[in-house]
């Protein structure tokens, strides 16, 4: 039976991942978010699409590096097949520039807890030279842009790192995948303009469990923004600074 750790177990994204994934076959689930309530609805959809799942439920303060190791050492107990980290928030950004403690969380919970979830990771896979590790990135950390550059400083974060960890396990047996989304239809974005236009987060997900099931190193999701954020990265400064996005 696999085991796949889901950490940000209550994000659409992640959610619809572990129902692809209960449902082709039987896994062996540790959920970790914040919402317990959530989380364990979660739990007993997964179970009802495969009786054979099981589910583990973990909570834990997200930007505590002592107790986000304690926990993933533990759940590591069973070796980790696949961990997926997916949690994050996607807040207003001129909220962020009016609020610095706001802006201080949004680097955190988006960028630097990430990377301790998956550093964490690291340290329990190495040593068995086995596992994958995913990380939910964005295409807002392809390119500073003033809608929202401080979640993209976030996301940019993972990127460096993802690339790091890469080359780190490049010559073993532990894989390293960063997922990169377009704008999604998720609750998080229910909000924003021309939501409508936005990816389907099942179709999203679809393509996350592809990335993973290859060990594609990047996976732009849907596939256009490969080529959209590749434009976007190589536009001239004085180009880019005429556009408003």
């Amino acid at each position: 039976m696999k085991h796949i750790v889901i950490v940000g177990a209550t994000s659409a994204m992640a959610e619809h991942c572990a129902r692809i994934w209960a449902e082709r076959e039987d896994c062996l689930f540790s959920l970790i978010a914040r919402d317990q309530e959530r989380c364990t609805r979660i739990q007993k959809d997964l179970e009802t699409r495969n009786p054979n799942t099981q589910c583990k439920l973990y909570q834990v303060n997200f930007t505590d590096p002592a107790a986000i190791s304690e926990l993933i050492t533990r759940v590591s107990e069973i070796p980790v097949d696949i961990a997926l980290i997916a949690h994050g928030t996607l807040p207003d950004q001129q909220a962020c520039e009016e609020d610095l403690s706001l802006c201080e969380h949004t680097l955190t919970i988006n960028g630097t807890s990430p990377v301790i979830f998956a550093e964490a990771f690291a340290k329990q896979m190495a040593p068995l030279d086995y596992g994958h590790i995913a990380l939910i990135g964005s295409v807002a950390g392809d390119r500073g842009r003033k809608s929202n550059y401080v979640y993209g400083a976030a996301k940019g974060l993972v990127t460096r790192y993802a690339q790091g960890l890469q080359h780190r396990f490049a010559k073993t047996g532990v894989r390293v995948t960063l997922v990169k989304p377009g704008p999604t239809k998720t609750p998080m974005t229910q909000a924003m303009t021309n939501a409508d236009s936005f990816a389907d987060v099942r179709d999203v997900a679809q393509q996350i469990l592809k990335a993973i099931d290859s060990h594609t190193a990047t996976a732009y999701v849907p596939m256009k923004w490969a080529l959209i954020m590749m434009i976007i990265r190589h536009l001239p400064r004085i180009v880019f600074n005429r556009m408003n996005i």
